[in-house]
């Protein structure tokens, strides 16, 4: 591989600004007119056929597991891990999308889904959250001894927080083949996050989310006893569920410290690898805590792109060829000049 320094200079100049990109080569359609439209649309009507794959499942060293979807064609060596969002898996269409772009240009690709995100309860009491990053490690070290020399890292939303942490926090003590890392619309501030998706204008994501939530802590207590559902009656925020819930069952004294411990804002400073986050302007349920460009126009080697558009992980655009999904496109551009290129 060549000199990373060199190839930060020419990125660089690339994106005519380093690390912050001013202008984001996004373009988003005219039908869809605000972040709520961009953000809901993808949710209820793209559709991804997925590509030939096999779940596979690894044991946690808690007596848990984890299930991913391995795409995986012979004798490549590349392979892209992707962190799907809060209460996603392994088959929501971003997903799939990311997965399909990688596989097409000479990936393999690893979509895993989180503690009881698979469609079967997993086996101990703790569940998943944003700052789980021994699971996303136990992932990427079978990679890493699946004999891949390339891993790259895609995130989004709470898979975006959860990359960008792990990356931070070893602080480039991780397996060396991990060379680039991509996210979009990531809460970077999670306590932020949460105020914003509180707030009555998003009132049709909190209350989706918490549903969601509130049932896999029912159909939990419904087999491991030792996990009340009575406190759910009352709760009406999903701050209220991360202080009852999240935090205790994870060895968080509250929702605030479960917040200020595992918010990636608080590890952009130590990410040693190509890094980039894309958090659209009129993302709905992201805070101005999200934007941190003040931060970011200091660090090497991790960029930051805003977009106008976008709304959360929308990105939903249109050229000659027609529809397609910005996200993926910039997210396979970003990499390959740090992983170099593999022909089949």
């Amino acid at each position: 591989m060549a000199d990373l320094s060199a190839i930060f200079i020419i990125y660089a100049a690339i994106n005519s600004i380093m690390p912050n990109i001013q202008v984001s080569s996004y373009k988003p359609v005219a039908f869809l007119p605000n972040g709520h439209f961009e953000t809901i649309f993808p949710s209820l009507f793209r559709k991804v056929s997925p590509l030939a794959h096999r779940r596979h499942r690894i044991d946690t060293p808690d007596g848990d597991f984890l299930d991913f979807d391995w795409y995986a064609r012979e004798k490549r060596k590349r392979v892209v891990i992707i962190s799907h969002g809060l209460e996603g898996n392994s088959k929501k269409p971003y997903v799939l999308g990311m997965v399909r772009k990688f596989v097409s240009n000479g990936w393999d690709a690893i979509a895993w889904n989180y503690r009881g995100c698979s469609g079967e309860p997993n086996q101990t009491l703790r569940f998943y959250h944003s700052g789980a990053t021994d699971d996303l490690a136990a992932v990427i070290q079978f990679a890493a001894d699946a004999g891949y020399d390339i891993i790259t890292l895609a995130g989004f939303s709470l898979g975006g927080n959860l990359t960008l942490k792990y990356l931070g926090e070893n602080n480039g003590r991780f397996p060396e083949q991990i060379k680039a890392a991509v996210t979009f619309s990531v809460p970077l501030d999670l306590y932020g996050g949460c105020m914003e998706i509180s707030k009555p204008a998003n009132a049709i994501y909190a209350r989706r989310f918490l549903l969601k939530l509130k049932a896999k802590v029912r159909d939990k207590a419904r087999v491991m006893p030792a996990l009340d559902p009575g406190p759910l009656k009352k709760i009406k925020t999903l701050y209220e569920f991360d202080n009852i819930y999240t935090a205790p069952l994870h060895g968080f004294a509250d929702a605030r410290d479960y917040y200020s411990k595992c918010s990636a804002l608080n590890f952009l400073k130590h990410i040693s690898v190509p890094t980039l986050i894309v958090n659209a302007k009129n993302d709905p349920i992201l805070s101005a805590e999200c934007y941190p460009t003040g931060l970011t126009e200091k660090l090497e080697v991790v960029w930051f792109e805003t977009p106008e558009r976008g709304g959360h992980v929308g990105f939903l655009s249109r050229n000659q060829a027609g529809f397609h999904y910005w996200s993926e496109q910039r997210a396979l551009d970003f990499t390959e000049p740090f992983t170099g290129s593999v022909v089949d």
